[in-house]
């Protein structure tokens, strides 16, 4: 009679600690449907026609602005809220647009391709990675991103409105880029000394008007 009842009790045991394991594992299975439900996100591709980005850069005595093109980039979408992109531009698409004289403008080309600025021909591609994003108000939002230029890799920070209206989506903003963190340090006033109105600032501007389809 003992045999028996000291059976029925591992027998009892043995069915609780099958049907716990049972339950942890369901409920781990669910806990892992539902994040991956909560976490997909939707692609959106930029629209590389459509897309703009202007750039602006500045020394004591004027400036100089153009354009630059998107080779390709991706913006993800979930909850009806940006959560990621990469965005690769080709820099051999940047252009000069404020200098008429087409020899002046050559110059001027060839010198922000040179090892002094940009060194186009060794880094064809500029990226950058957003990070994250926090809602400021409306549609408006901050973006952390990592920008690489020139193989260098720095944050930045920036703001941004943002408007999805069905299968398209639209961001417009300015990004401020300090070029001496990616080691362009040529005519800047805090490397050099004695340049007078030949000082280039450090601080260039990228103003964007990103368009993206979904995929």
């Amino acid at each position: 009679m003992k045999n028996k009842v000291l059976k029925s009790e591992n027998g009892i045991k043995e069915f609780s600690k099958l049907s716990h394991w049972k339950m942890s594992f369901v409920g781990m299975i669910l806990i892992l449907f539902g994040f991956s439900q909560v976490a997909d996100a939707t692609d959106f591709v930029v629209d590389k026609v459509a897309s703009k980005v202007n750039w602006e850069a500045k020394k004591v005595t004027g400036k100089h602005d153009g354009s630059i093109s998107f080779d390709n980039g991706t913006v993800a979408v979930t909850a009806n809220k940006i959560s990621g992109g990469t965005f690769v531009i080709n820099m051999k698409s940047m252009v000069d647009e404020d200098i008429k004289d087409a020899d002046m403008n050559k110059k001027l080309m060839g010198h922000l391709s040179s090892d002094d600025f940009f060194s186009i021909e060794k880094f064809p591609e500029s990226k950058m990675v957003i990070k994250t994003v926090t809602p400021v108000s409306g549609t408006e939002f901050h973006f952390v991103a990592d920008l690489t230029i020139k193989g260098v890799t720095n944050p930045v920070e920036f703001d941004a409105n943002v408007t999805l209206t069905g299968d398209k989506l639209e961001a417009k903003g300015v990004i401020t880029v300090n070029r001496t963190l990616f080691g362009i340090k040529y005519g800047s006033g805090s490397f050099f000394q004695g340049l007078g109105d030949k000082v280039i600032y450090d601080d260039f501007t990228l103003a964007f008007n990103v368009v993206a389809q979904k995929k």
